[in-house]
């Protein structure tokens, strides 16, 4: 069995958006391709789920324009995260 990948950020948590997000089809009242989020936005991470495929955490943050969109882990940053490292405690 695969042990599930921890995430490095939290419930709560202030992050920043790394890249201009655009809508994938997921919010029909945006046009297709169009901006969802532009880079540098803050959001908060309102909750994490988990793609079970690919074995990572998925974020669910909430941007000021009212938008939630999912977010990997590599498209956001934040002061604190906690960082996980293969087969360590």
């Amino acid at each position: 069995m695969i042990e599930l990948r921890e995430p490095i950020y939290q419930w709560g948590q202030k992050v920043r958006i790394e890249e201009a997000l655009y809508n994938d089809g997921s919010y029909p009242d945006c046009e297709p391709e169009g901006l969802l989020v532009e880079a540098g936005t803050e959001g908060e991470i309102v909750q994490i789920g988990h793609h079970e495929e690919a074995n990572i955490p998925i974020y669910m943050v909430e941007f000021p324009n009212g938008r939630v969109v999912g977010c990997f882990e590599e498209e956001l940053s934040a002061e604190h995260a906690t960082v996980q490292v293969a087969g360590l405690l």
